[in-house]
């Protein structure tokens, strides 16, 4: 799938490797879209360009300026638990908690959701609403975008090929404004928005005197509702003027119809939306999705990956033989691993069979592993990306010859049947319970919801989680 995977350890390095391959380098970082693209033939990338191991990427921060930045690395999962952005950027948290599974969340960047480019992407309509902006930067100089300059059609951005995305920077949210973002999946849990929607107002008592509505996955970038933005200032939130926006909302609406939804329903669909973001603003209702904490599945870490501490690493068709990883708590070696994905190195290389594929795209869970004590899809994570660090799998979970309490409230309450899905609902439940020991019946549904059982035993696995909850201690 690649020829060459670097590994910098600065941006400054980044740059250099970029110039020097031009269009054939891709940086990645969780690398959720690129793998899936890359198995399928549908991006030719030789070099990969792993910016994941240098330190403080991964940062929130707010500046003297009130302006709040999003580092190249920030994961969604670490966005959704901000409390920065849970208090003056919620629709950017609410938009990255509706992403995907905790797995892909713990891996997939906001950053990296931007490059995409994709109109369903949620995140970018969130920070729309925001008003962010981004920073570009390459050997030739730095320069800053606006959304509307950056976005310029399907999958298409103004990103040159040598540029790197360093910061995303919105001002902070103020103490009379409030912001929401909402979403129509065709499921509760790893579902692409069918359309999505977020509302920023800003109020002086009760009435609206600024506000910007955007809806994604309706057009082909993007798009504010400027007619449904006028309805609403200088008047407050009653039934008649919410109704009146959310109709001109969907107004503003040029979807398609396709798989997901046609082009009739969509519409209809964003009006809805932008009447339930208005109500949500109305009631201040908008962050009760983030009071209680959703399982990120990163066990007793805090959700940060190690940087790396040595020098830059390169493997290639020449210098692919040796990724040397603590597995299982013993140091392996894997020789010729290179271009491979962890899973198949696991399985390959290691003979841990353990790990199963199960779509080979990140929707099923069945691989999930834990990467320095954080749950991933081994699926999509290049192998590389394991040089130096700790992995768990589903045979180093159990203590000599007594099973973890998980393992063993499986077996009791009947929850293996096929048998095929089981590591990986165990890898996720057990890391879900080594960070919320007691989770609710709904945190559960959340922490498991990155994993599919082909033969439907999800309420024998519910009862498994709760009854490892309820009667071990997960930390002896």
């Amino acid at each position: 799938m690649w020829r060459a995977y670097e590994t910098p350890i600065s941006v400054e390095e980044i740059l250099r490797v970029l110039a020097e391959n031009g269009s054939g380098s891709r940086i990645i970082a969780g690398g959720t879209d690129l793998l899936v693209e890359l198995r399928r033939a549908a991006r030719h990338a030789p070099a990969l360009i792993d910016i994941t191991r240098i330190g403080r990427l991964d940062r929130v921060w707010i500046d003297e300026k009130d302006w709040i930045h999003v580092g190249p690395t920030v994961t969604h999962n670490q966005a959704a638990a901000s409390t920065l952005l849970a208090a003056r950027g919620c629709p950017l948290a609410l938009a990255c908690l509706q992403v995907g599974t905790p797995q892909v969340r713990n891996r997939a960047t906001v950053v990296g959701n931007q490059v995409t480019a994709s109109p369903a992407n949620d995140t970018i309509t969130a920070l729309w609403a925001l008003d962010a902006q981004l920073k570009l930067r390459s050997i030739r100089g730095e320069r800053t975008l606006l959304f509307p300059e950056f976005f310029q059609g399907v999958r298409r951005t103004a990103l040159a090929g040598d540029e790197m995305v360093t910061d995303i920077a919105f001002p902070a949210l103020r103490s009379n404004q409030r912001g929401v973002f909402v979403k129509l999946g065709l499921r509760r849990a790893n579902a692409i928005s069918v359309v999505n929607a977020a509302a920023v107002l800003a109020f002086d008592g009760n009435m609206v005197t600024e506000a910007r509505i955007t809806l994604g996955s309706v057009a082909p970038t993007i798009i504010r509702a400027p007619e449904a933005e006028a309805a609403l200032r200088r008047g407050t939130l009653n039934e008649e003027r919410i109704g009146e926006a959310a109709g001109l909302a969907a107004q503003a609406a040029a979807p398609i119809s396709d798989i997901r939804a046609g082009a009739d329903y969509r519409r209809q669909a964003a009006g809805f939306l932008v009447r339930r973001a208005l109500i949500a603003l109305r009631d201040g209702t908008e962050q009760a999705l983030l009071s209680n904490p959703a399982p990120m599945l990163w066990g007793t870490t805090d959700g940060h990956f190690p940087s790396w501490k040595g020098k830059a690493l390169r493997h290639s068709d020449e210098n692919s033989d040796r990724i040397e990883c603590m597995v299982n708590g013993k140091q392996m070696v894997a020789h010729g691993a290179g271009q491979k994905r962890l899973l198949d190195m696991l399985r390959e290389n290691m003979d841990l069979v353990g790990t199963k594929e199960g779509c080979g795209e990140g929707e099923c869970g069945a691989c999930t592993v834990w990467m320095d004590g954080i749950a991933v899809l081994a699926c999509l994570v290049p192998a590389p990306r394991a040089h130096g660090t700790s992995i768990q799998t589903i045979e180093g979970l159990a203590r000599e010859e007594t099973l973890h309490p998980l393992q063993q409230a499986f077996i009791d309450e009947g929850a293996v049947q096929c048998g095929y899905c089981t590591p990986g609902f165990i890898m996720a439940g057990a890391s879900m319970l080594e960070e919320i020991p007691c989770p609710t019946r709904e945190q559960v549904k959340t922490g498991l919801s990155g994993n599919l059982c082909r033969c439907t035993g999800y309420y024998k696995i519910m009862s498994a989680v709760e009854r490892a909850a309820a009667g071990a201690d997960l930390h002896d």
